[in-house]
């Protein structure tokens, strides 16, 4: 018999709630990278994550015989839902044993409490907001996950079928082989580019100076860039002022591509950072006790894989070969540093202009992942 029991959000049910992964279901899984334990409680406390401005959420666990063998957050964006004018639910940080009736409790509790707060479909897995991970694997079970991206055992895609979930939307990935040299072309298209619209890539000499000149230049400017793609939920001023604490203070200077206008206007950005996958393995997403050493060993010891976290452009600036320039600034850097291969991370199917900026290397898609969704 299984047992779902909806969890309140305190410290020791968020740890419960965040280890049944990483302590059981994905032990001893190669694949599988665990986030970072102190990052996700402030991500699922209701008092600490400003996106519970404009989200709610409840948290399920399964349980057969005391045990766990399951998990499942039920989540509405009323932002999101305004803009796309739907009434949708949805699921995230979906976990579980291969067990119908484990998967079928879970989502039965998920959607019950959508549909009580008058939900008509249900879409996952999706966080609350974009810088959560979101898409289920459905390609590349035997590959090693980035510590942006969800991974997942290969039959969870076939429960969701199952029960009748269909595709919504699909991300794929790359794995991208660092080039010797800047490709010719690219660093042709780069320099017509940085003419024509004058602008210039702009190199800061400390983090406190990208916190303070552009670090919420960054993240409205990422902001404008996605605002159009899949069930985007823009980051507000309090979220902004939470990811500039969090993330800035430790991006490597070398690995962020920022590019301006001649007054100074971001219009560009890219941010790449040494891969953390194995060092969260090792560390098993804790700090304490040796998880930290394998951290920053991981950013600044030898490291073959480089994740590009993301790339944001200006929307009037797309397509117009501002990516040129950020290449052309991070490639001499990453053979610097001794990164063999570019991770992508997920970037919809559908958007070809994103994926184009490939053609210049050499890259495999080696992974795909989806959102399902279903009529409640």
């Amino acid at each position: 018999m299984v047992n779902i029991t909806k969890i309140e959000p305190t410290r020791s049910n968020l740890l419960k709630f965040i280890h049944f992964p990483i302590d059981t279901l994905y032990k001893d899984n190669e694949y599988y990278v665990p986030g970072m334990v102190m990052d996700e409680l402030d991500m699922f406390d209701f008092k600490k994550n400003p996106a519970f401005d404009f989200c709610e959420a409840a948290y399920f666990m399964a349980y057969r015989d005391g045990k766990p063998v399951g998990r499942i957050a039920a989540i509405i964006n009323h932002i999101v839902n305004k803009r796309s004018g739907k009434d949708e639910g949805r699921f995230g940080f979906i976990d579980f044993i291969d067990d119908d009736e484990v998967v079928d409790a879970l989502m039965d509790a998920a959607i019950k409490w959508v549909k009580d707060k008058g939900m008509t479909c249900i879409t996952g897995p999706l966080g609350f907001t974009d810088m959560d991970p979101e898409g289920m694997l459905v390609e590349g079970f035997d590959q090693l996950s980035t510590q942006a991206t969800i991974y997942n055992h290969p039959y969870y895609p076939k429960h969701m079928e199952r029960m009748g979930f269909v595709k919504d939307a699909d991300w794929i990935e790359f794995k991208i082989t660092v080039p010797d040299e800047i490709p010719e072309k690219m660093t042709r298209i780069a320099q017509i580019v940085s003419k024509r619209y004058n602008i210039k890539n702009v190199h800061c000499t400390s983090r406190a100076q990208i916190k303070k000149e552009y670090g919420h230049a960054i993240f409205s400017l990422i902001n404008e860039a996605y605002d159009t793609l899949f069930g985007y939920s823009p980051l507000s001023e309090k979220q902004i002022k939470q990811y500039i604490q969090m993330y800035l203070p430790f991006l490597p200077l070398n690995d962020l591509s920022l590019v301006t206008k001649e007054d100074g206007e971001l219009i560009g950005v890219g941010i790449a950072i040494p891969s953390l996958s194995k060092a969260l393995q090792k560390g098993r997403g804790r700090l304490f006790p040796t998880g930290w050493y394998h951290l920053i060993k991981a950013l600044k010891g030898k490291n073959e894989i480089v994740d590009l976290m993301l790339i944001a452009v200006k929307p009037e600036y797309q397509n117009k070969g501002v990516n040129s320039l950020i290449f052309c600034d991070l490639i001499p850097n990453f053979k610097t540093n001794g990164y063999v291969y570019a991770e992508s991370n997920p970037e919809l199917e559908v958007n070809e202009k994103v994926q184009k900026q490939w053609e210049y290397f050499e890259y495999t898609q080696h992974k795909r992942r989806r959102a399902y969704t279903k009529d409640i």
